[in-house]
């Protein structure tokens, strides 16, 4: 059964930028603690205690499908959904990534972001920079007319340039009053090929590229994904509307992308 995916009006996308900012300003409220010798689980009471006393919000990770805690903190080979713990402590020259989702008046706001603790190898940092760069080609590929296809597909052409792979087994979603909506969003593909866009359309594009193979295995705990071959991996999410001049992304960082480049 096919869904039909969900065309926004200028109301519902005021409420569903108002969440994606609150989930930014959480990452960038979090960015100083991100040091060596903290724990992930410092790092997830931060954020808990932002949104609930600061922002007025709802932490929609906690509890999500069983999930225990506020964030999830990915370091190094670990792909996407690692457990924040008090005995994870973050050491100088690992890359984490720290994923956050915030419930709002109904409406979720979700991204996330790699943080480098310290100074990481070369290759850490590269892979960091590409996944960046991947995730921007996708975002630059979204306007009304253009296709799921033509996002993955610029997408996976960085990726493979720096002969980097694309996790496939997770992917982008749809998202507002739904946490995991339409459509499934996939970080590769063929040009022309997957769903046509339309104005109103809100989505997250979130790639993951590991350095090594794209084989991932989860653990025990039933939530963190690693890469089979332990080589590291990095993922970047923006929450991102399409608009009739092309796209805006929802989650754009409060202070600026910094060294980064802008979208």
């Amino acid at each position: 059964m096919v869904h039909r995916v969900p065309i926004r009006s200028a109301d519902e996308l005021v409420m569903a930028r108002r969440s994606a900012q609150l989930a930014a300003d959480v990452l960038a409220m979090i960015e100083p603690h991100v040091v060596p010798g903290v724990s992930t689980e410092v790092l997830d009471s931060l954020a808990h205690d932002h949104i609930v006393n600061v922002q007025g919000a709802i932490p929609a990770n906690l509890g999500y499908h069983g999930y225990p805690k506020t964030i999830l903190t990915s370091v190094n080979h670990v792909v996407c959904h690692g457990i924040p713990a008090p005995d994870k402590l973050l050491k100088a020259g690992d890359i984490v990534n720290i994923d956050v989702a915030v419930l709002k008046d109904g409406w979720f706001g979700d991204t996330s972001r790699m943080f480098c603790v310290g100074m990481p190898s070369t290759l850490a940092r590269r892979l960091v920079d590409t996944t960046y760069e991947a995730l921007l080609a996708g975002i630059r590929q979204v306007r009304p007319g253009a296709t799921l296809g033509d996002v993955g597909h610029a997408i996976q052409s960085v990726a493979h340039r720096e002969h980097f792979s694309v996790v496939r087994e997770y992917c982008g979603h749809g998202i507002g009053q739904i946490y995991h909506d339409e459509p499934n969003v996939l970080h590769y593909g063929q040009r022309g090929q997957g769903l046509q866009l339309e104005a109103g359309m809100v989505f997250t594009i979130e790639p993951m590229l590991n350095a090594g193979k794209r084989e991932t295995r989860q653990l025990a705990d039933g939530w963190t994904v690693v890469t089979k071959d332990r080589s590291l991996s990095a993922q970047w999410e923006h929450m991102v509307a399409v608009t009739d001049q092309g796209c805006e992304v929802l989650t754009a960082w409060p202070g600026g992308t910094g060294a980064y480049p802008a979208v």
